[in-house]
């Protein structure tokens, strides 16, 4: 009988299902990346009906600012202090910090991975791609750096889902439809404000979402399987955040509760 090859032994060793695991979300980051890729494509090749919308989008947006003072102030305080990512960053390093002295502390790794891989994911695509941002008549802002994708877009997903995803058991169910409202609307008006301001173009902020979403959900998947090999129930991350048992209070018994200088896991529930 033919033997299996060693390092398909090892990847179903039980003992090494993260490995697959994670080799599994590695092809699904792949799959994934297939929208974005193609939105590379066309950015790259410069292809003409999309370069056509980009710039009539920035020309038109940017000069309805330019008539309307009060709208373009109220554009760059979002833009450059409500939505900017140091301030994604800065709220993530308070909340990491509460989770460490919670217990929390896989949770914190999850989130400063996450912040870490999109923040260098973006900046290194800047640097592939070397776009050149809009180059307008009469522009109303300006910005240095490459354009695509747009790093204040891809944080805008990153930042408020880092944040929504890890808090979310503490937020009232009533409330938590509100709490997907706020963050959908950061990500979307982060996008618009660049735009409007004439610092990047449609394709830029598409792209950083798209980018952001991937990374998101990457880091997600291998957050749940990492769950499961430490004996932890599966859960709805959308509707209970990555990790229900930071309320105090988890609906399974058998799942100690999280709190104050502990792990939040005991190696034992997996014998």
């Amino acid at each position: 009988m033919t033997s299996t090859p060693t390092w398909t032994r090892k990847r179903l060793d039980p003992d090494r299902r993260f490995g697959l695991r994670l080799t599994l979300v590695t092809l699904a980051l792949l799959v994934g990346a297939l929208p974005f890729g193609l939105l590379a494509l066309l950015v790259e090749t410069k292809w003409s009906p999309l370069l056509d919308l980009d710039k009539d989008v920035a020309t038109g947006l940017n000069d309805w600012v330019r008539e309307h003072p009060g709208w373009q102030h109220a554009l760059r305080i979002l833009s450059d202090w409500v939505w900017d990512p140091n301030m994604y960053r800065l709220l993530v390093a308070i909340m990491c910090g509460w989770l460490w002295w919670r217990g929390a502390r896989r949770l914190v790794v999850w989130a400063v991975v996450t912040m870490v891989v999109g923040g260098l994911l973006g900046a290194s695509l800047k640097l592939v791609f070397t776009r050149a941002r809009p180059n307008l008549p009469n522009p109303v802002d300006h910005a240095g750096g490459w354009s695509f994708p747009s790093g204040h877009a891809l944080m805008g997903v990153i930042g408020p889902g880092v944040l929504l995803l890890a808090l979310l058991p503490l937020i009232p169910r009533a409330w938590r439809p509100l709490a997907w409202a706020v963050a959908i609307v950061s990500a979307v008006g982060v996008g618009f404000t660049r735009v409007a301001l004439g610092v990047h173009y449609v394709t830029d902020v598409v792209g950083g979402w798209v980018l952001g979403l991937i990374v998101l959900a990457a880091t997600s998947a291998v957050f749940e399987w990492w769950r499961r090999d430490a004996g932890l129930r599966n859960v709805d991350a959308t509707e209970e955040g990555l990790e229900p048992e930071i309320d105090g209070h988890g609906p399974d018994p058998e799942i100690s509760h999280i709190r104050p200088g502990t792990d939040g896991h005991s190696s034992d529930r997996r014998n």
